[in-house]
């Protein structure tokens, strides 16, 4: 067993200073740690609240756009963030997600998407960013999504625009019905008038 050696003698001040160093490192260590595991567990719990995420390079983006980029963002409800990669990756680990390490490269950026699936990868599809923003990957729940699946969702139409085309389809579904059932008296008065003709 190692016994500390006591500050004696001229190295005292030495001694203390290395001693205060120690202890000043470990609380900024144990306060840095704590600070990675409260982003860790941040981004886990957006994961699972999330419907959809997309995972961005955004480098090519200036300051102007990456601000209306967040604005719409905001105003859709998509929380949009910045986050180092490891921290990242860990909250991925931990959500049940892994194999992503060789996509978890370079500038990253995150937008997670409570409303709807669709609504991240549209606004960049309609802000004309995907440019200056490159899909790295997505996520649906734990389904993985490559660039060309993210691309895939930016096309697809939103809820709202698939109900306004169902419900267009069962309107005009029941004007042709509704046509076909007038039709067929009409019709059949017009057979009757013209056998009466005869």
């Amino acid at each position: 067993m190692q016994t500390r050696k006591s500050c004696r003698g001229e190295d005292y001040f030495l001694c203390q200073g290395a001693v205060k160093r120690r202890r000043v490192l470990k609380e900024r260590t144990s306060a840095n740690f704590l600070a990675k595991k409260k982003i860790v567990s941040e981004i886990e719990q957006k994961l699972r609240d999330a419907k959809s995420v997309i995972f961005m390079d955004y480098r090519g983006l200036t300051v102007a756009e990456d601000t209306t980029l967040r604005n719409k963002f905001r105003a859709k409800g998509i929380s949009y963030k910045v986050y180092k990669n490891n921290l990242v990756k860990l909250a991925l680990k931990n959500y049940g997600v892994t194999d992503l390490d060789d996509k978890l490269t370079g500038t990253l950026s995150v937008a997670f998407s409570n409303a709807d699936e669709v609504s991240a990868a549209k606004i960049i599809q309609d802000e004309k960013l995907k440019d200056k923003m490159a899909f790295k990957f997505g996520l649906l729940g734990t389904s993985i999504l490559d660039a060309n699946g993210v691309q895939s969702l930016a096309t697809m139409p939103s809820k709202e625009q698939l109900i306004a085309q169902l419900l267009g389809l069962l309107q005009s579904g029941s004007r042709g019905i509704a046509g076909v059932v007038h039709a067929v008296p009409r019709n059949l008065a017009v057979v009757i008038k013209q056998a009466k003709a005869r």
